[in-house]
């Protein structure tokens, strides 16, 4: 490469002695015969400089399979785990982004180079993803399954969390001929350790267990007996714990059910490998030589069920969770346990085992079992071990003991308990490690929803894809996974990775999301109102407008105020807006104000509102309204009535009779609330903390007194009278919940509501009942001062206010056919087609230009027109089958007319709705047909629409064409050609959505 920031060379140096150049420009660098070396040098202003010397690195030739291999589809490795993360999810799916570009950048990339780069270069972090690339198509569909947060089979995906790991070891009954057969081939720390396990027990056994496990014996049933299937699940087992523990993965806790117990001991130090086969094959061989009989059969029922039931015949042998229990003895006895709980409706199953272990039938080799178990060595164990006898940890002693593991043949194993006891530990991830995942179904219930319980190998499946897929499963939930080592021998060379997907947050000063600024400026006034932002005199009339923003960020407190699933403004709320608006005008009263709409609330963005008040007429009284509009909808869109209503000036008259400063009044009787908010939750309405002000109430006949307040960090002086405040005022209608009164009412109409006193944070209530659904309301503070009166307040079900109509819904389209631009012309010099006889009575056959065609064979015979017009009506009595000719028609025509290559630089355009006949029925199919083929092909195809019975002049042809070279559809209206737009749909006046189905 040239030298930066140099123009000439220096003078000061010799340039001709040695063989030192300084480039002004690129020049090409051949290979000698040693390595190529560059010296880089950096000078800093203050003196500082750096200077290195670089070197080719030894050139690695890939060997000829590697070369051949033409990426991912061939390697030898077979499934390849490609491991990213990031420090948050939107990291990794950035980081995923990145490695698919790079992927998609460069087919020749081998999946192990990429998969061992991505493991040794990269840091960990705790949001995590493994995608296991089996070839090119799973790698790529993976990856961008990842990057946009889809699940993908070949994607795992998950974040760390804390908690402790845990091995847990399958008992009999799990075992499958060829188990481990796969690992064995594809990883050598699995086929040692599974030789050096079949050697030791080989030396008790009368035939090699290799054979057996992997149905290479005469006898293909072998695996079944017992002294073959134990000894084929430690050996199995075994290799897998020293395989994931290869891989990094290290226990804090093992476990195993029944002979998994045995192996759990040794991988944890208890046996030696020695003595743990000659235990192995002395238990199977004892309880094998056994007589063959007994039963065993899965009870779902707790074991406290079933201990009254047991006899001296039969046992619990396994206790596998909270309601499945094993009971295990003679036959006899064991169905007649079984027979109890199948009249109750119980399910049972009888397992298939040639004996009925842990319970009496096995004491018969209890005392041969002791005598080789005392001439065994044991241990303390390095890992703690799970008792199958007990249920709890084990101690050290417990389990040098031979007593312990002649019990262990007996007793029940207590799988459910020991499970219950991991997680106490502090246990929230369950490896199994046995042929089939049998443990960790029985250990979900106890284990926890949130645990995570994987098992290494399953049954009729791929075993490297399955075990690799658990170690991802268990990596991306906070396990340690050591990707090197499993990629360890593949010959995966280094490549250069993607640069780590900064997420960046930038931190600006953000001002008040309610502040306004000076308004003065943009000539409007301040309304001096917590939900409003501006108020304006209207100019031509004596009117007002105030104008305002509500949102969840700018007003939080408005989310404790839900109907249904939706937020809402409360009634409460609107009603404030419109005594603001009367005092803004000069009027004390709101004299009438009825609720059209409910005002819903989005998650996200705001809504303005606009309170408008109009001139008065001759009595004074003015019309108040409330609209809104989400911030979503353009400029243009329909802004939605949700109250409406009278103001007026009268004199303020308190109403009568309401005497607080006896408190609580006389006669009254207490009301309970301790359930009031969970019952107006189940009746739809759902008030947060904000809103749960009421704190007591009672009842005197159709009157209820209450006490209502805000709580301490609400303040209610910005507002005339807090809608929070007021709405929990009216929750002491709950009294009345206990007549024929609905409960859950919302505010409908309001009339004669004076405000008398603002800024309360404490209100004492009284409300009277005056109609089936009305009531009058009065609010004093706490020393009797008049604060509010309602004269009538109209209360509706809360299903009818709910969120499903109002501004929360998003508009609703339709299409709108409107005059096109430019749609006036003369028909294009260049020719166009007319394709069959039905075409000719659309359009005037006098017109300069038209070459008239049959068929498209007819067509193809010549040049081709660039545009080609065909009709394919057709006016059957019949209108099903009518459509179905049309239908038929119009797919032959578009099919071939794609096959053709001579049509390739053509445009067919179908004629529809010419025909008197069938009309819209007919053409229907045949218009979606044609939309279906312009998506894939959208310079093909096109449709004109022509009223039935219009023959289109030349001019009126023109235009038509000369619209739809950039329109899919035309429409010839009255002369007029239009083309289709979507625009909202206008909502109706008095349409009551609640009234849609």
């Amino acid at each position: 490469p040239r030298t930066l920031h140099v123009d000439a060379p220096s003078s000061h140096v010799d340039w001709s002695a040695g063989a030192v150049e300084l480039l002004t420009e690129p020049v090409p660098w051949a290979q000698g015969p040693g390595p190529r070396r560059a010296g880089v040098s950096s000078f800093g202003i203050s003196g500082t400089n750096a200077h290195i010397v670089l070197e080719q690195p030894e050139y690695e030739r890939a060997d000829e399979e590697d070369a051949a291999s033409g990426g991912l589809a061939s390697l030898a490795p077979g499934v390849v785990p490609w491991v990213l993360s990031g420090k948050t999810e939107a990291a990794l799916h950035a980081q995923a982004a990145r490695l698919l570009a790079r992927v998609e950048a460069a087919p020749e990339l081998r999946a192990v180079d990429l998969g061992r780069s991505l493991a040794t270069q990269r840091s960990v972090f705790d949001h995590r993803a493994v995608v296991l690339a089996d070839d090119r198509e799973s790698a790529v569909r993976g990856l961008a399954a990842v990057c946009v947060g889809e699940s993908d089979p070949a994607a795992i995906v998950g974040a760390t969390e804390q908690g402790r790991t845990a091995f847990l070891f399958s008992g009999q009954g799990s075992q499958r001929l060829g188990m481990g057969r796969e690992l064995y081939g594809r990883f050598p720390v699995f086929a040692e350790a599974f030789d050096a396990v079949c050697a030791g027990l080989d030396e008790h056994l009368d035939r090699p267990l290799r054979d057996v496990v992997w149905g290479e014996a005469e006898d293909a049933d072998a695996l079944n007996r017992t002294v073959y299937a134990q000894a084929g699940l430690f050996a199995v087992e075994v290799a897998l714990f020293r395989l994931v523990e290869s891989w990094g993965v290290r226990p804090e806790f093992v476990a195993g059910h029944s002979i998994g117990e045995v192996a759990a001991a040794h991988v944890a130090g208890v046996f030696s490998l020695a003595d743990a086969c000659v235990l192995v094959a002395a238990r199977g061989r004892l309880m094998q030589a056994l007589p063959a009989g007994g039963a065993m059969v899965a009870v779902e029922a707790t074991e406290a069920e079933v201990l009254p039931h047991l006899t001296d015949e039969v046992s619990v042998a396994a206790v596998n969770g909270p309601s499945s229990v094993v009971v295990s003895g003679a036959e006899a006895a064991v169905e007649t346990v079984a027979g109890v709980f199948r009249e109750l409706g119980r399910r049972t199953t009888r397992l298939r085992v040639s004996h009925a272990f842990h319970s009496p039938l096995m004491e018969p080799m209890l005392d041969d079992f002791r005598t080789v178990v005392e001439g065994l060595s044991f241990a303390a164990p390095r890992i703690p071990v799970v008792s199958n006898v007990t249920g709890t940890l084990a101690g050290d002693e417990q389990l040098a003991s031979a007593a312990y593991w002649v019990t262990h043949v007996r007793e029940a194993v207590r799988f459910d308990d020991g499970i219950r006891a991991l997680a106490e530990q502090g246990v929230t991830r369950f490896v199994e490690l046995g042929p089939d995942g049998v443990l960790s179904g029985m250990a979900r219930e106890s284990a926890g929803d949130d645990a995570l319980l994987v098992p290494l190998l399953r049954k009729d499946r791929e075993e490297i894809t399955t075990a690799l897929r658990a170690l991802a499963e268990l990596y991306v939930r906070g396990g340690h996974a050591d990707w090197a080592a499993v990629l360890d021998g593949t010959g995966g060379r280094p490549v250069d990775l993607p640069t780590y997907a900064f997420q960046h947050e930038y931190f600006w000063p953000a001002g008040s999301v309610t502040g306004t600024g000076d308004i003065r400026l943009a000539g409007l006034g301040t309304p001096g109102h917590p939900l409003l932002g501006a108020a304006v005199e209207l100019a031509s009339a004596d009117g007002v407008v105030l104008t305002g923003r509500l949102s969840l960020q700018s007003q939080p407190w408005l989310a404790d105020h839900a109907v249904r699933d939706s937020v809402l403004v409360p009634g409460t709320a609107l009603l404030e807006l419109a005594i603001r608006a009367a005092d803004e005008v000069g009027c004390d009263t709101v004299e009438e104000l009825t609720l059209s709409a409910p005002l819903v609330l989005p998650d996200h963005g705001g809504t303005r509102i606009q309170v408008t008040v109009g001139e008065p007429d001759e009595a004074g009284r003015r019309s108040v309204a409330v609209h809104s509009r989400h911030d979503a909808d353009d400029d243009r869109g329909a802004w939605t009535l949700h109250a409406s209503g009278t103001l007026a000036d009268e004199t303020t008259v308190v109403r009568s009779g309401f005497d607080a400063s006896v408190w609580p009044p006389k006669d009254a009787r207490p009301v309970d609330l301790t359930d009031c908010y969970d019952v107006l939750a189940e009746a739809g309405l759902h008030y947060g903390p904000v809103f749960r002000g009421l704190r007591s109430a009672w009842r005197r006949g159709d009157e209820v007194f209450a006490e209502v307040a805000l709580n301490d960090d609400v303040d209610g002086g910005t507002y005339g009278l807090h809608p929070a405040l007021f709405d929990a005022a009216l929750h002491a209608s709950f009294a009345f919940a206990d007549d024929d009164t609905p409960l859950g009412g919302v505010p409908f109409s309001w009339e004669g509501v004076r405000l008398h006193a603002s800024g309360a944070s404490a209100l004492r209530v009284r409300l009277t009942r005056t109609g089936d659904d009305s009531l009058a309301v009065e609010l004093v503070d706490p020393a009797g001062t008049p604060v509010a009166s309602v004269e009538s307040l109209v209360v509706r079900s809360a299903s009818a206010a709910d969120g499903g109509s109002g501004n929360g819904a998003k508009s609703l389209y339709h299409v709108d056919w409107v005059p096109a631009r430019a749609a006036t012309g003369t028909l294009s010099p260049e020719p166009v087609a007319l394709l069959g006889d039905e075409i000719l009575a659309v359009i005037g056959t006098d017109a300069d230009g038209l070459v008239i065609a049959g068929d498209l064979d007819a067509l193809a015979a010549n040049d081709v027109p660039g545009t080609v017009l065909v009709a394919v009506t057709n006016s059957l009595p019949d209108v099903v089958e009518s459509a179905h000719n049309a239908a038929a028609r119009a797919l032959d025509l578009v099919r071939g007319w794609l096959a053709d290559e001579r049509f390739a630089t053509s445009r067919l355009v179908f004629v529809v709705g010419a025909s008197d006949g069938t009309g819209d029925l007919t053409d229907a199919p045949v218009r979606g047909l044609v939309r279906s083929a312009r998506l894939e092909h959208p310079e093909r195809f096109g449709l004109l629409d022509v009223e039935p019975g219009v023959v289109l002049s030349a001019e009126l042809l023109g235009a038509a064409l000369a619209v739809g070279e950039a329109e899919a559809e035309v429409a010839v209206r009255g002369g007029e050609v239009l083309v289709p737009r979507l625009a909202r749909v206008a909502s109706g006046a008095g349409v009551d959505a609640a009234g849609w189905d």
